[in-house]
């Protein structure tokens, strides 16, 4: 099955159902299982990771892992409830490598971006959120549809063709990955001034509701 094998359009629920069996590209062979994106079926906003880690993809959940803790410390700290947002990834299977017991997180390539983005796509159709939020290269290639630039767009409000807003940062794991405790404080106020200007649209749009 493909994501294109059927027509968008229809309930989170069965579009879950369905990639639970995508063989769209090979990734599904090596994974535990699909992670699909969860949230409310209609929430004002959406957060895409890049895909699912080792946590998440025995869970079957999107960012339950160390990436999912440090994102929900900084929703928490500007004023987002993670229950009120839907959250998935650009990509739905686990990619990684062994060594030994450990399963080590590889970026997903160009093909596998492609070939996951029409789960996306009928993701943000069936959810038609106000805001997107991508974190990380890999999310903001799936939504905007081509390599984008974290830097050079990050933090600012970017118009979708649908309708709604895009808005770029960095993804929560990236965070994790800093070995210096400065710069590890630095870059996560700057993820967190990012998402407040995704918490202050919310709360402006929700004034004007």
């Amino acid at each position: 099955m493909t994501p294109a094998s059927h027509p968008s359009g229809v309930s989170l629920e069965a579009l879950r159902e369905e990639a639970a069996g995508c063989r769209a590209c090979p990734l599904w062979k090596d994974a535990t299982q699909t992670v699909f994106g969860e949230g409310p079926p209609h929430a004002s906003l959406m957060l895409v990771g890049e895909q699912p880690g080792d946590k998440e993809d025995l869970a079957g959940r999107p960012f339950v892992g160390p990436a999912g803790v440090m994102l929900d410390r900084a929703l928490e700290q500007v004023g987002i409830d993670r229950k009120k947002v839907y959250v998935t990834n650009a990509v739905k299977h686990f990619k990684f490598v062994r060594r030994g017991k450990i399963r080590l997180h590889q970026k997903p390539t160009t093909p596998e971006i492609r070939a996951c983005r029409p789960w996306y796509e009928r993701e943000l159709k069936s959810v038609k959120p106000d805001l997107v939020v991508a974190m990380g290269a890999t999310a903001a290639q799936s939504v905007f549809g081509k390599i984008t630039p974290i830097n050079k767009n990050r933090g600012r409000l970017i118009d979708l063709d649908d309708g709604c807003k895009a808005l770029v940062t960095v993804h929560p794991s990236y965070l994790l990955r800093l070995p210096d405790a400065a710069a590890k404080a630095r870059e996560y106020q700057r993820f967190v001034d990012d998402l407040k200007i995704a918490a202050d649209l919310m709360r402006k749009l929700a004034r004007a509701a």
